[in-house]
């Protein structure tokens, strides 16, 4: 990887997880009830791959319009994997630290949410009271579940990465 894209992917990266930590900030000064908005999850989901495509055209314009579909992934994941561990840390930090008390107010808000949807889609009450004990069971913010989450959004996300490089990918006419 050379040090351009490492640069590109690196700044995007920082400038993502900058965007998640803030929104997360924002949402927890203004409502803990945007945390658990499906809207907000959408909203996030979309910044997170705007800017691993803006990424992976800043790369592309930097090499003349080319890369290839390494390149363009590579910029891709980089921009993601920072972005998600900034804000993992950010999460982590405030919901550990800083205010224990909104962890346990998200995870009623949490079961809230579940309950209803749930009902919404006629499950059974002994699955939904199951879904319930298991969420009341879990530290949401604990170490061990903050990097399973981690590791879910990257496995998401890059499949996501792999279409848009892709999509993206345009390789030298002296290459093909």
């Amino acid at each position: 990887m050379e040090k351009s894209l490492k640069s590109i992917a690196s700044n995007y990266g920082l400038y993502l997880g900058a965007i998640l930590a803030l929104l997360t900030v924002v949402a927890y000064a203004v409502s803990l009830d945007l945390l658990t908005n499906m809207w907000y999850g959408i909203f996030i989901l979309i910044t997170i791959i705007v800017l691993g495509i803006i990424s992976v055209a800043k790369t592309k314009q930097l090499q003349n319009g080319y890369a290839s579909f390494k390149e363009a992934f590579t910029a891709y994941f980089f921009t993601v994997l920072i972005g998600l561990v900034i804000s993992t840390l950010v999460s982590y930090l405030l919901f550990n630290f800083i205010d224990t008390d909104a962890a346990e107010v998200l995870k009623e808000k949490t079961i809230e949410q579940t309950v209803q949807t749930l009902e919404s889609f006629n499950v059974p009450s002994e699955k939904i009271a199951e879904s319930v004990e298991q969420i009341e069971s879990q530290n949401q913010y604990s170490l061990g579940n903050i990097f399973k989450g981690l590791a879910g959004y990257l496995v998401l996300f890059s499949i996501i990465g792999l279409i848009v490089a892709a999509a993206m990918k345009k390789s030298k006419p002296d290459t093909e």
